[in-house]
């Protein structure tokens, strides 16, 4: 798929959203990407994630990871496509790790995937984990990397489908809050 397939692909579904948004990272911005708009459509998941795979058919992936809640989907479709496992990490008291019994061997080869990224910092916690079983990450695929290029891996590489330049703010820089325009509830349009 090219980048300009993914995109139309996501406002078709309502996946790309203009507001004022609070991100997981606490940083503010006028757009948001819902990936579940996108993610409850099963052909276009499979698509998705399909396109991720093939980008990857030569790596010699072992296991596909991803983080709770999208990256199940996306680890699930992605594993599928490459004919490997897929797991994914959760957070216990703050700390991302693994649950279920689900565990990694020395030298096991693993593709980390993601829905968006904004900083990176579950994706470096994914990284950690898997490090931390003496598995290989060998690379990061994500569905839409809206940092601008910024969110990088130190040696892991990283591919998107979708690269976004979404500008992002503290609160305290925020334009949107500075004119007192409300916060978007996410997952809506904020339309009555």
């Amino acid at each position: 798929m090219t980048e300009r397939e993914v995109y139309d692909l996501l406002v078709e579904t309502g996946a790309i959203m203009n507001g004022h948004f609070k991100l997981t990272s606490g940083l503010h911005s006028p757009h948001y990407v819902e990936k579940f708009n996108v993610l409850q459509h099963p052909a276009m998941t499979e698509k998705l994630c399909r396109a991720m795979a093939e980008h990857f058919s030569d790596a010699k992936i072992e296991t596909v990871v991803g983080p709770v809640t999208g990256g199940i989907i996306l680890a699930h479709e992605t594993g599928k496509a490459l004919g490997t496992r897929a797991i994914f990490t959760e957070r216990v008291e703050g700390k991302m790790t693994f649950r279920r019994g689900f565990s990694l061997h020395e030298g096991e080869r693993v593709l980390i995937v993601e829905d968006v990224v904004t900083t990176g910092g579950s994706i470096r916690e994914v990284i950690d984990v898997v490090k931390s079983y003496g598995a290989i990450p060998v690379a990061v695929a994500m569905l839409v990397d809206r940092s601008g290029g910024k969110a990088t891996f130190d040696d892991v590489p990283n591919f998107a489908l979708l690269h976004m330049n979404v500008e992002t703010y503290t609160p305290e820089d925020c334009p949107l809050c500075k004119q007192n325009v409300p916060l978007t509830k996410r997952g809506s349009t904020g339309k009555k």
